[in-house]
C-alpha cells in the first residue's frame, strides 16, 4: 500500500490484514490527533490515554470499517466521543505540561526572547479562551481550525446539523475575538 493512498483505502487494506497500511495511517494522523486531544483535555497524561484509546478502537474496528464518511471524520468522531466522556468525568484542568506544549509549538525558534515570550503569552491566552468555551463550541472550532473539516463533517462527528455547527463556530469566534480586543 502506497503512502499516497487515500485514508479510506488504507483502512480497508488494514482490515484485510495489511499492517503496513495501519502504519501509514498512524504516521499520517498521530500528530494532529494528539494535538486535538491535548487541546481538548489540557492534561498530557489524560490526552495520551485518550490517544491510545482512539487507536485501540481503530484497531478493534478494522474488520468492520466501512468508508461511509471520510476516514478523518470517523477518526475524529471516535476522539470526540472520548473527549465528551472525559468532560463528563471532570472539567479539564490546565497544568504546566499543557503550557509547556504550547511553548514548544512556537514556530519562531530564531525569534528574540521577548518575541518568543509574547508568542507564548498569546498562545496561552488563546488556550485559556478555548478552555472557557462551552464544550460544543470548543470542539467545533477546534475541528474547523485545526483539522480544517467542513461544516458537514463536523456535524457528523458532533451529531449536529450544519446550521448548528455554523452557529457554534460563529459564537466561539465571537468570544475569542472579544477576549483579544484591546
Amino acid at each position: 500500500m502506497s503512502t499516497d493512498s487515500a485514508d479510506e483505502d488504507l483502512m480497508l487494506a488494514y482490515g484485510r490484514g495489511d499492517a503496513a497500511a495501519f502504519d501509514v495511517l498512524y504516521e499520517r494522523h498521530r500528530g494532529p490527533l494528539f494535538r486535538f486531544l491535548l487541546r481538548g483535555i489540557s492534561n498530557r497524561a489524560t490526552a495520551e490515554e485518550c490517544f491510545q484509546e482512539v487507536w485501540g478502537r481503530v484497531i478493534g474496528a478494522r474488520e468492520r470499517y466501512r468508508p461511509e464518511a471520510k476516514f478523518t471524520t470517523w477518526l475524529y468522531q471516535i476522539a470526540n466521543n472520548l473527549l465528551i466522556d472525559q468532560y463528563r468525568r471532570a472539567r479539564p484542568e490546565t497544568d504546566g505540561e499543557a503550557a509547556e506544549a504550547i511553548f514548544e509549538r512556537s514556530e519562531s525558534d530564531e525569534a528574540q526572547p521577548e518575541q518568543a515570550l509574547s508568542d507564548f503569552e498569546q498562545r496561552r491566552r488563546f488556550q485559556l479562551v478555548l478552555e472557557e468555551l462551552p464544550d460544543e463550541q470548543r470542539i467545533a472550532i477546534q475541528l474547523r481550525l485545526e483539522q480544517e473539516l467542513s461544516l458537514e463533517e463536523i456535524g457528523r462527528i458532533t451529531e449536529a446539523g450544519r446550521e448548528t455547527v455554523k452557529s457554534r463556530i460563529r459564537y466561539a469566534l465571537a468570544r475569542i475575538r472579544k477576549a483579544f480586543d484591546p
